[in-house]
């Protein structure tokens, strides 16, 4: 039953990363997740690298090249309008009352924190917009969020690339279950943003 409804959502995201639109929405999404979009890029680079294998690595480019932008736009939340759209974003994580551990971290693990939240479902808004506000160093920044984000997503890349049509088959077969786990991990990214950050 749970397979039943689950596939025309997954057939129209297949025939949706199939248009040529679809690089710019993937881009757009990579873009705002960085910022203030609370769904990661993931949901596109998926179905796209799934529907063109041989593609996959220059979607992992485009997710990259938009993320490390939309995080450029999130330091500049935190760094110029943190006390009204950066504080906005927070409190809608309830992360607001933790600045003050935040700020500790970053004392403490700068660079560790942008790269292990950069490579994990935590949502990276929350690492772009604090370095803004905290004013870790611009340039270290970017550094750090091409090669996290980099890495992220070309591991997807890679993977899709290589083993494109069994991966395929094997998420079509378990339709429910990949869908659940997928879930899975978007919720246990906000959750450990509220217990880690």
């Amino acid at each position: 039953y749970v397979r039943a409804m689950l596939r025309p959502m997954y057939d129209w995201m297949i025939a949706l990363s199939k248009r040529r639109s679809a690089p710019w929405v993937l881009a757009a999404v990579a873009f705002a997740e960085s910022s203030f979009f609370p769904l990661p890029p993931d949901i596109m680079l998926m179905p796209m690298s799934l529907a063109n294998p041989r593609l996959a690595l220059r979607y992992a480019l485009i997710c990259t090249v938009a993320s490390v932008l939309g995080g450029i736009v999130g330091y500049a939340i935190g760094h110029l309008l943190f006390e009204t759209i950066g504080m906005w974003i927070l409190d809608l994580y309830g992360l607001s009352a933790k600045i003050a551990d935040v700020k500790a971290g970053y004392d403490k693990y700068g660079a560790f924190l942008i790269i292990a939240k950069g490579f994990t479902p935590i949502p990276f808004k929350l690492v772009t917009i604090v370095s803004g506000a905290l004013e870790y160093n611009f340039a270290l920044f970017v550094v750090l969020s091409v090669l996290t984000r980099g890495a992220r997503f070309f591991v997807l890349a890679v993977l899709f690339n290589r083993f494109g049509e069994p991966m395929q088959r094997f998420i079509e077969k378990r339709l429910g279950l990949v869908t659940l786990v997928l879930l899975g991990i978007i919720v246990l990214g906000f959750y450990l943003t509220g217990k880690l950050v």
